[in-house]
């Protein structure tokens, strides 16, 4: 479980962060919704400790974020964030061998290669994994950095929007190979979507975000209806019956 109490980040007289009191169960996919400018980024920042807060405490799986030791907290949960810019000429594989570090220290083991290639696989990507990331598509380099994310096999999974640079194919492939990484390996995913129909189909709980607090907190069935949306969206939504589940359509 990931527990936020009385978590708050003050950025100026008028723009803040919370308070926000939400706890996400383990297991599944959460999404974080919103509009832009909503807090959705900087949630997920702070959860994954990469942004200090102000005033509360968050806690992953019994770890308090603010004190546990980075050494341990990165066994813990693992984080992907939109700015991903390596200087370094990699390739996929290196790359992805990275999140492995808070186990190798940099020292490969047999067994650290072995999850890596499983890592590959698991995003389809060993035809690829020699190549050097400047000779990949901007999607490519997106599903390379979520491998990396998963090799580091931590419980919890914290993901802004891994479907930057994916067309539509890709970013169902993406988020069908994330749903199998919650059920068959057991992650707990927390993922930054824009798209609500995405987070609607293959998410178990959707957390709105609006003005730096929780809007709203449920299941897709709760959330996508023409009132929630409309009220966290400001501008008018209905949903329709989907052939597979509900639609929000924007007008």
């Amino acid at each position: 479980m990931i527990s936020l109490t009385a978590v708050r980040k003050q950025y100026s007289s008028e723009v803040a962060i919370g308070p926000v009191d939400v706890q996400i169960p383990g297991g599944g996919i959460t999404a974080l919704v919103g509009p832009n400018g909503a807090g959705k980024s900087t949630l997920l920042t702070m959860i994954g400790r990469l942004l200090g807060i102000d005033e509360g405490t968050i806690e992953i799986g019994g770890y308090d974020v603010g004190s546990t030791a980075s050494k341990d907290l990165a066994k813990v949960v693992s984080i992907l964030r939109q700015e991903n810019h390596f200087v370094t000429r990699l390739t996929v594989r290196q790359l992805v061998g990275f999140g492995r570090f808070p186990y190798s220290k940099g020292r490969l083991t047999a067994e650290d290669e072995e999850i890596i290639s499983r890592s590959i696989d698991f995003l389809d990507l060993g035809a690829l994994e020699g190549r050097y990331l400047d000779q990949l598509s901007g999607g490519q380099r997106q599903r390379a950095y979520v491998a990396m994310v998963l090799c580091q096999e931590t419980d919890y999974v914290l993901l802004d929007e891994p479907l930057n640079n994916l067309d539509m194919r890709h970013s169902v492939q993406m988020m069908q190979q994330l749903k199998r990484a919650a059920i068959e390996l057991g992650r707990t995913i927390v993922i930054v979507l824009h798209d609500i129909n995405f987070a609607g189909h293959y998410a178990d709980r959707i957390c709105a975000v609006k003005n730096g607090q929780i809007a709203r907190f449920g299941t897709p069935d709760e959330i996508l209806t023409d009132e929630v949306l409309t009220e966290v969206f400001e501008t008018p939504v209905t949903v329709i019956d989907g052939p597979n589940g509900p639609l929000a359509v924007y007008y």
